[in-house]
């Protein structure tokens, strides 16, 4: 299959998104427009880029895929859960002393990546609709139970698990039904209309989009399920609307870029915890916003670099590919010299 530009440039976004939030999230308190943004910016990002996820996703089942997503998912999550504790004692971070299974920060999404694979083996064997409104229903259930958080990322597993299973139901021709001109005309007061909301409501505990609590911690024991499926109402409604502006043609080094979201995702934590930990950056206008977005993108760009690539490519991807085509290339050259 031809690889569509569209889903590349999507992943570049989004990934920017990701560390742009991560990079914004301590001015948050105090300021109403930071707040707006930054939850803005969390209604979606992380639903899409689990949509995408789950559209890439084959879901077979046999015992050589299950043992090839360990390899690809389980073990970086170790790796980087031991490299994590290390550097917050290093930076002098408070929480280093966590157990294996209770994710650092980010990590969450390789359990949960793993997690939702294995559930696809199931889900896959029942009807799209059916399938998609069971797993709605155990996200708006589980958050009635306190046991089920942060360890093991289940909370998360379970409460975006529908996203991802929408997204392996989709067909491409499905999802680019979204760059009709009425969808995009519409998706305009959509995303304005949401970012006054915000603006103007009352405080909205960031929870309920970070999917991690309970409804108890999150301070609506008995009403919490109604308070989520608003929130998958919301979720979705976004990850349409800011999908649709998506470009579908190639951007050429931008696209290039959605190819390596993933080196992003695990490294971009060893910058954002050293800025936080250290207060380097302050925000008292609309300039300070723009600057670190800008650093943002520097953070995307360069890792996703070839020499980012090349250090961490073994950490990650367990192989040396790169490493190992420089080799042969070189082997080819020096022959055809002689």
């Amino acid at each position: 299959m031809k690889r569509n530009s569209f889903f590349d440039n999507a992943k570049v976004l989004l990934i920017f998104l990701v560390v742009f939030g991560h990079i914004i999230q301590p001015f948050v308190e105090g300021s109403a427009g930071m707040n707006t943004l930054y939850m803005w910016i969390y209604t979606f990002h992380m639903p899409a880029f689990i949509l995408l996820a789950g559209f890439f996703a084959k879901g077979s089942g046999n015992k050589e895929y299950i043992f090839n997503l360990m390899k690809k998912l389980l073990v970086p999550y170790l790796i980087f859960q031991v490299l994590y504790t290390i550097y917050y004692f290093y930076i002098g971070r408070s929480g280093w002393q966590t157990g294996i299974f209770y994710p650092h920060w980010s990590l969450w999404f390789l359990l949960s990546l793993f997690s939702w694979h294995i559930l696809l083996y199931w889900f896959k064997k029942i009807p799209a609709l059916l399938s998609i409104s069971i797993a709605v229903m155990i996200g708006l259930i589980v958050g009635y139970f306190g046991e089920i958080g942060h360890t093991f990322s289940l909370s998360r597993t379970f409460v975006f698990f529908p996203f991802f299973l929408i997204g392996f139901w989709l067909t491409e021709k499905q999802i680019m039904w979204i760059k009709h001109k009425a969808v995009k005309m519409i998706s305009i007061a959509v995303m304005a209309g949401l970012a006054v909301a915000i603006y103007y409501l009352p405080d909205i505990n960031s929870g309920w989009l970070l999917a991690s609590k309970s409804y108890s911690d999150l301070g609506m024991a008995q009403f919490g399920g109604i308070a989520r499926l608003l929130v998958y109402v919301t979720a979705g409604v976004m990850v349409i609307s800011v999908l649709a502006w998506v470009p579908k043609k190639n951007l050429g080094l931008i696209t290039d870029l959605g190819k390596r979201t993933l080196y992003v995702y695990l490294l971009h934590g060893f910058f954002i915890q050293f800025f936080r930990q250290h207060d380097l950056f302050e925000v008292n206008h609309a300039v300070d916003v723009l600057g670190l977005a800008a650093i943002s993108a520097l953070i995307v760009v360069i890792l996703s670099s070839k020499p980012v690539l090349v250090l961490w490519e073994p950490l990650i991807e367990g192989r040396a590919s790169i490493i190992k085509k420089a080799i042969k290339g070189d082997r080819k050259k020096k022959s055809a010299q002689t």
